[in-house]
């Protein structure tokens, strides 16, 4: 499955990327001012590529078809999940990673992030990865499939640092399930940065300045 995507350039010849997922129903635009809200200075060029999720019909909202990187079947999404759909999703996120690497992006340069589902997507492929990848980036989502996360993550992974961060007032992912997948990730022994914030299913500007930081590190 070959995803449509976006990209922009902070400058010529980038040396890194950042793949950003969006979240259900949104598109491939959601998150392109985050390029310029972001405080990337002193980094060498980065892509920043934004791919489209593919239409499907989606349960919780009555079968209405929209983007989704998986099917949402119910409220408890940890314990009713689209083990096919996030399974199709994870080998496009991969193909993603390696057309990247193919242009001449080294893994390390590679930061994987994600809003939502895309976040859980993110954190599903990330730990996966067979390279080690620059970063990981999961806002307002969690981690799927969580109890195979140990035999299946991949050990060039295991010290990937990973940012997450949450809204208190989340009524769309609530933030104990993050907060659980943190956990996971930390006893994975995977180096988990962990923010909250007072807002619902969204983003804010101390979130964004909190992300610059992280991005300014891991891609130094």
């Amino acid at each position: 499955m070959t995803l449509e995507t976006i990209e922009k350039e902070t400058g010529p010849q980038p040396t890194a990327s950042v793949i950003w997922l969006h979240g259900l129903g949104a598109d491939a635009t959601d998150f392109l001012p985050i390029v310029t809200e972001l405080d990337l200075a002193g980094l060498a060029a980065i892509r920043f590529v934004f791919p489209n999720a593919p239409v499907m019909p989606v349960t919780i909202n009555g079968g209405y078809r929209m983007r989704a990187w998986y099917d949402v079947l119910g409220l408890e999404m940890l314990r009713h999940e689209d083990e096919a759909g996030l399974r199709r999703s994870l080998l496009a996120v991969d193909e993603l990673i390696d057309a990247e690497k193919k242009r001449g992006i080294k893994a390390r340069r590679i930061v994987l992030a994600g809003f939502s589902q895309g976040c859980a997507m993110t954190l599903l492929a990330g730990i996966r990865h067979r390279e080690r990848l620059g970063g990981l980036v999961g806002l307002s989502g969690y981690l799927p499939l969580a109890q195979k996360s140990a035999e299946e993550r991949h050990a060039m992974n295991a010290d990937t640092p990973v940012f997450m961060a949450h809204g208190q007032f989340d009524p769309v992912v609530p933030i104990m399930s993050a907060q659980a997948s943190r956990d996971m990730l930390r006893d994975l022994g995977m180096p988990v940065e962990w923010h909250e914030y007072p807002m619902a299913h969204a983003t804010c500007r101390e979130e964004i300045e909190n992300l610059s930081a992280f991005l300014k590190r891991v891609l130094a």
